[in-house]
């Protein structure tokens, strides 16, 4: 139901994107408006990984950082039958992550050190997991495409005030009416599918990981991070908020319509029901993380939970 339901807000973004060329040259218009999204989209396909981590300052990690994270998102990718992503770290001490890459051959995931503190393995464990989902998914160049196309829409209903063929074809108040309402109706397309993403990666990412109660836990953790802790590079590309796993920019709590993700306490809901257990249920708690450091190796015995990766 996700991946016909993405198609479905695809096709209407596409379907709008094509009305508005049609409304400003006519089938003409149309086509070159197509044209001109097929371009951009390539452009962004190809190169929006190292836009992304740029705009947030994000730094690579080796195979043999000593925090382990390279480890544990190499054991998790080998359980998901994915290659080795690229390992990304943000300095900030906002708890987020996301991930981005044109395909599985071309992804990275990053985390922020908030999230590498403040969660613990088990929990870090189901974001990983939750980001590789998307990867497998191809939500990252799904989200690439659709956020051209937002983009492009808008450009397109600003080009509207200056030609007159726009005006004669429609009038004055249909041109007006365009400019406003058609990049309206891309961005809750977006937003749209956006919200159907996350849903099929906490699912797919649960099954990765074999716990859905930790990234459960996860999410509470780093929803309560996000709405009191900033994170300025999000702030500075807010165009970039969808791609995290909750939103940077302390979003509402509210499956709205103008909401880039899901509300966490439906999420959390999910993944309660998928694990079986009773709404009060909560993840097993471990030692939380003093730095980039110490995060143990998920490899390691002793009284930690182990995930099937084991």
């Amino acid at each position: 139901m996700g991946y016909f339901k993405t198609a479905i807000l695809m096709a209407a973004m596409t379907a709008l994107f094509m009305g508005l060329g049609y409304l400003l040259g006519g089938a003409g218009g149309a086509i070159i408006a197509l044209i001109f999204a097929a371009g951009m989209n390539v452009f962004t396909w190809w190169s929006s990984d190292k836009m992304v981590l740029k705009m947030h300052n994000a730094r690579p990690v080796g195979a043999r950082d000593p925090s382990g994270l390279s480890q544990l998102v190499r054991e998790l990718a080998d359980n998901a039958r994915l290659p080795m992503p690229a390992v990304y770290v943000i300095d900030t001490p906002q708890p987020n992550a996301f991930a981005t890459g044109r395909n599985p051959a071309n992804a990275a995931v990053a985390v922020t050190t908030g999230l590498m503190q403040s969660l613990s393995r088990e929990e870090l464990a189901g974001v990983v997991a939750h980001e590789l989902a998307h990867i497998r998914n191809h939500d990252t160049a799904i989200m690439t495409v659709t956020a051209t196309f937002a983009g492009a829409i808008s450009m397109l209903a600003n080009f509207a005030l200056f030609f007159g063929g726009s005006r004669e074809r429609m009038g004055f108040i249909g041109t007006l009416a365009m400019m406003f309402f058609a990049p309206m109706a891309a961005a809750l397309v977006q937003m749209a599918i956006s919200r159907t993403r996350e849903y099929a990666a906490d699912k797919a990412g649960a099954e990765i990981c074999g716990h859905p109660l930790w990234l459960a836990s996860a999410l509470e953790r780093i929803q309560a991070g996000a709405l009191r802790i900033d994170n300025v590079s999000a702030q500075r590309n807010p165009a970039t908020a969808h791609m995290f796993i909750i939103n940077p920019l302390h979003g509402g709590k509210r499956d709205n319509l103008f909401a880039t993700h899901p509300a966490t306490e439906n999420r959390v809901a999910a993944l309660r029901q998928m694990a079986g257990s009773a709404p009060a249920a909560r993840a097993p708690q471990s030692e939380t993380l003093t730095g980039t450091s110490h995060i143990p190796n998920v490899r390691r015995g002793g009284n930690r939970s182990q995930g099937p990766w084991s």
